[in-house]
């Protein structure tokens, strides 16, 4: 368990994505006691004062997690990942409290754990929660699982194929905390991007946008074929695809994940939790 980490603040902290998981926890509370209408102002403080009183596991369920069951009704989903991720700091959820919650939670409860990791686990104590939503395949999920924690503690590897799954599953690339730190001079994401992209040109399929942002923050890593490396066109010119990866494998056009990637089905809800 930690302090909440320093993160640059950002203005619109209930955009949709993994703002909860880059913004300061003081300035989270602040917006939400701002925005939050009356009733749902009380309910979110006495939350909170619930949460600090019972910190902990307390029986079958404690009396946080239901509150975190209820924030997206009494919140308004707009504002119900901020609110969880409080509550989540005011509960002290260690990463076997979080681990519990996200496997026993729902889609939105899950979200909100990956959101607070950051914020609340300082060690890599909490990756298999990351690798879980990676292999899913909800996009909001995806998203939540590529923030400031998983730039912190995802091995080069883990990481690399993160990106893919981005690319992959549609999620903006603006939601990989770090991108650029850790793509620069990565020779070895610059071969992966431009395979992906030799595969998708073959099986006649668009190159995502995001692909070409990213391959030019890897820089120009292949000498032998520096101009499929740099110039977008390349990757989607057939007769460049067949100059450079002549030998490149049939794809599999039924394939719905990336390679090594599977889908992680969610268990029932013991507790019968709303959202």
């Amino acid at each position: 368990m930690t302090h909440p980490h320093a993160a640059p603040a950002i203005p619109e902290a209930e955009r949709a994505g993994t703002t909860p998981a880059r913004t300061p926890l003081d300035v989270l509370h602040r917006h939400l006691d701002t925005h939050l209408e009356a009733t749902a102002r009380v309910w979110f403080r006495r939350a909170l004062d619930e949460a600090a009183a019972h910190p902990g596991t307390h029986g079958p369920i404690s009396v946080w997690e239901l509150r975190l069951a209820e924030a997206g009704r009494r919140c308004g989903g707009r504002y119900a990942d901020a609110a969880r991720v409080l509550i989540l700091r005011a509960a002290r959820a260690d990463p076997e409290s979080l681990t519990r919650v996200y496997f026993q939670g729902t889609a939105e409860e899950r979200r909100a754990v990956l959101h607070a990791l950051p914020h609340l686990v300082s060690g890599p104590d909490a990756l298999p929660l990351v690798e879980d939503a990676l292999r899913t395949h909800d996009t909001r999920l995806v998203a939540a699982a590529v923030g400031p924690y998983a730039a912190r503690h995802l091995d080069a590897h883990a990481w690399r194929h993160a990106v893919l799954k981005c690319l992959f599953a549609g999620v903006p690339v603006d939601e990989v905390a770090g991108l650029e730190q850790r793509a620069r001079a990565d020779a070895e994401l610059a071969r992966m991007l431009g395979d992906y992209a030799t595969e998708r040109t073959v099986a006649g399929r668009p190159v995502p946008r995001d692909l070409h942002r990213v391959l030019t923050l890897t820089g120009p890593t292949d000498r032998s074929h520096p101009t499929a490396l740099t110039d977008p066109t390349a990757l989607t010119d057939p007769a460049t695809v067949a100059s450079t990866d002549s030998g490149a494998p049939t794809p599999d056009l039924h394939r719905t994940d990336p390679p090594g990637a599977g889908g992680s089905p969610r268990p029932a809800h013991p507790h019968g939790k709303e959202s």
